[in-house]
Order: C-alpha cells, then structure tokens, then sequence
C-alpha cells in the first residue's frame, strides 16, 4: 500500500474542505452572530490537520495510486470529512454530541438530506450555509475536485475518479481526467448559478436562494424552512422542480447539450426511461390526488411532480406530507426510493440504468430460450453490452436488496417499527432524506438510537459510494499483496 500518497491526498481533501469551511465567516458577518470562535477553531483544525498530513507525508512519495489504493483514499476520505466537517457544529455549539454532528455532516456530504434538527429556522445563518454547503461540496464529490485541481495525480487520478464518482459516466469528455473532472464540475457551478438567479427573481433573498441552490443541484435537500420548499411560492417549486430533474441527468449529457449534441441525449435509453417514469408516476398521483375532495387542478399537479421529481432524484424537498396521501399515492413515492436518478447525477439510488439493463436482460433472456442458435445482443443506447457487464450490474442490485434487507432487520433489533426501520436504511442508502414511518416528511432523525444513526451513516456513505467501493474492503483479498 502507498499510505504516503494515501495520506498525503486525505491531507489535501482537508485543506480544501478548511477552505471552503472560512467562507462561514461571510454569513457571520451579514447577521450578527455570536458563532466567530466556532467557526474560527473548526477552520484551524482543519487546516493544520490538513497541512500536517499533506507535509508529513511528503517525503519520498512514490507518485500515483493504483486501484485499491484508490478504493481506500477514496472511503478513508469521505470518513474524514465527514469527521472534520462536523465541527463547525459542534464548536459553535449548534448541535450537541458528536454522533448527531457526525449525522447531520454525513448526510449533507452524501446529500442525503436526513436531519436531527427539530427547528431549522433557529439555527444561526452561518450553520445553516454550512450545512447546505456539505450538499454542495459532496454532490459533484471533493475527490473529483482534488482530481480537477491536482492533475499531478496522473494514472492514479482516473482510478480515484471512478472510484469515488458515484458512476459519473466513465465516459472520458476528454483525453484527460483532469479536464473531464474540470468541464463537470464547469456545468455544476453554472447550474447552481443560474438557479440562484432564477430564485431570486421570486420571494427568496439571496441567503435562502443560495442554500436552496446547493441542496437542488446537489441533489440534497437540506432546506433553511422547517417547512421545507413548501415554505416557498409556487414559482420558487416550479424552478427547485426543474433543477432537481436536470441534477438526475447525467452530467455528461449536460455537456453534450452545450455542445449541440442533442441527438445524442434524446437517443439515450436512460434518459428516455428516466422522463417515461417521472411522466407515469406523476400523472399517477396527480390522479389519485385529484380524486380527494378540494382539489385543485394545479396546486396537486406542482404538489405531485415536485414530489415525484423530488424522490426519484434522491434530492428530499417536500412541499406537502405525503404520508396523509391516499395508499396508491404514497406506494408510488415508495417504490420510486429503489429507483433512483440517472448515473453520472448528483442523484443516489440503484440508478435507471442498472434498472433497464436489468429489465433487458430478462427480456434477451427469454428471446434466447425461444431461439437457443441465434446470436442475440442485449444493446443500450445502440451498443451492445456484453455478458459480463450484465452479470455485475444484476449483481449490484441483489447487493444492494440484500444489505437493504439486512439493515432492517438490524435497525428494527434496536427497537425502530417496520416502516421506519426499513425506509430510514432504503433513505440512507439511497440519499433519500425523508421516509416514512416516525422518520417521514415533517420528522427527524433525531429520536433514532446513537448506534442506529452511526449505522444509518455507514449506509449513507456506503449508498454514496455505491457499495463495492466500501465492500470490498472488507474481504481478504483486498488486503493481500
């Protein structure tokens, strides 16, 4: 193992997080607040930890990362940001023991979107920024910024790039890994940029727009209304709305759109499953919920695709609670949580892809059986895809079904009831945010066990790193020369 270079990135990831942990200071200084020494200790400790693992390290570093050394830096680095990340809530004393600190870190940086907080709104401003921050550093992934800004890293960038990007397409947009990671994280700022304008042309000021921002094309969630998006005027949904759908697209699709590629992007299988299912599941509760008395055509048609949009891309606003809809309406809301958003989003989940994959392979397969001498292809997006690929890709979702059966079945052993501890571990490895049961849209996590929030973190960050990036640290093999 390489544990100089592993050091010596895990101490850059900090001094770039200690970075982006001084602009606190700016919100410090808008609203008066009695937070400056929180946010002063929790910048210097993060920067002199940063600086001390990246100089200590550097002495005769043998350069590059090779696979598995990427698969450690990369699960090691979400641990330790999410660690040092949690102080600023901790310092200024906004929220009281490290294991809700370490919650509420780790889902703003997986933009899971959970939280322990019971009023939002009496948070100080700066915590509040910093919290919906984490959504925005975690969404595109810091790993993927250091491989932006560090294009030293060389070979080992692009197994630390696929390691760490959550399936951000491994479809080069150039020679480089550095240049992709650098045109993604181009379409990431620009996205959130023309968000925050959008929003401020309705009733938000610039601090709500900005963190609604960050939580939207994060995919994350994390609000600065107890009440969430449905706090907001009808304009500002329709805007977060739109956002959430284009952060579930792949980033790379974004980048052919700017290149006028548009046939590429309409000719993507994904893609087109993608809006099918928005499309079908919100046309499905608008009905059911058009069916209630009261109704009115347009507030239930926002109220239904915001919620639609909002699970499907894992992102978690709520404008209304769904758990008081009709079955047939909040069924369709759970089954989207096993969806997910497209790979190469910001969004969490199996993804569609894995799902149309999985979906065609079934149909080849019976294909075969009827023709057992033709050569028959299972194609996506007109390329065929081999067997190979297919089995890991049905692999990954019976992974993936069986760790979330198995961390219900642990989650209800500490005393959760069925609803809450099956969807809070579907939430957590989907970076959901809202479930159902006692952890639903108007709830919080924080009446959950400290052993059951450690765990529910786990699975954030195991769902963020798509499973086998963790996993496969546990196996013997890994650990063998």
């Amino acid at each position: 193992m390489n544990i100089r270079f592993v050091l010596n990135i895990l101490g850059r990831v900090l001094i770039i997080l200690g970075l982006f942990m001084c602009t606190n200071f700016i919100w410090v200084g808008v609203y008066p607040e009695t937070t400056f020494w929180g946010h002063l200790f929790a910048c210097v400790t993060t920067l002199a930890s940063g600086a001390a693992l990246y100089l200590g390290s550097k002495g005769r570093m043998q350069a590059g990362l090779n696979l598995k050394e990427s698969y450690l830096t990369v699960t090691f680095a979400w641990i330790v940001i999410s660690a040092f990340g949690s102080l600023p809530y901790l310092f200024t004393g906004s929220i009281h023991g490290f294991v809700n600190a370490f919650f509420e870190t780790v889902s703003g940086f997986t933009t899971t979107g959970s939280t322990i907080l019971t009023d939002i709104e009496a948070m100080p401003k700066s915590i509040l920024y910093w919290r919906s921050l984490t959504h925005w550093i975690g969404g595109m992934g810091i790993i993927v910024l250091v491989v932006a800004i560090l294009p030293m890293l060389r070979i080992g960038g692009y197994n630390l790039f696929k390691s760490e990007a959550s399936g951000i397409s491994y479809e080069k947009l150039t020679p480089k890994t550095a240049s992709t990671a650098k045109r993604l994280w181009g379409i990431y700022v620009g996205l959130t940029f023309v968000q925050t304008l959008l929003l401020l042309l309705g009733d938000m000021d610039f601090f709500d727009a900005l963190c609604h921002s960050f939580g939207t094309i994060a995919t994350g969630g994390f609000s600065t209304k107890n009440a969430s998006a449905g706090y907001f005027s009808p304009y500002a949904q329709y805007v977060i709305m739109v956002f959430m759908f284009l952060s579930g697209v792949n980033f790379v699709l974004h980048y052919f759109i700017l290149k006028g590629r548009i046939k590429k992007v309409w000719h993507n299988d994904e893609f087109k499953t993608y809006l099918a299912i928005i499309l079908v599941a919100g046309t499905i509760v608008s009905v059911v919920l058009l069916n209630l008395p009261g109704a009115q055509i347009e507030a239930t048609l926002r109220t239904a695709f915001f919620q639609v949009v909002s699970i499907i891309t894992s992102t978690g606003f709520v404008t209304d609670n769904y758990l008081l809809w009709p079955a047939q309406a909040w069924s369709i809301i759970f089954l989207l949580m096993f969806v997910g958003a497209c790979i190469g989003s910001t969004g969490g989940g199996i993804k569609v892809i894995r799902h149309v994959v999985a979906f065609k392979s079934f149909y080849v397969h019976f294909k075969r059986l009827l023709n057992p001498n033709s050569i028959i292809p299972l194609r996506v997006n007109g390329e065929a895809i081999d067997d190979d690929k297919v089995s890991l890709i049905v692999s990954f979702i019976m992974l993936y079904f069986v760790t979330f059966f198995a961390g219900s079945i642990v989650m209800l052993f500490i005393g959760l009831d069925p609803a809450t501890a099956a969807s809070s571990v579907l939430s957590a490895m989907g970076a959901v945010g809202p479930a159902f049961g006692t952890v639903g849209p108007v709830d919080n996590f924080f009446h959950i066990p400290d052993f059951g929030k450690i765990l529910l973190s786990f699975f954030m960050i195991l769902g963020r790193l798509e499973l086998t990036t963790v996993f496969i640290l546990f196996t013997r093999h890994f650990w063998k020369d």
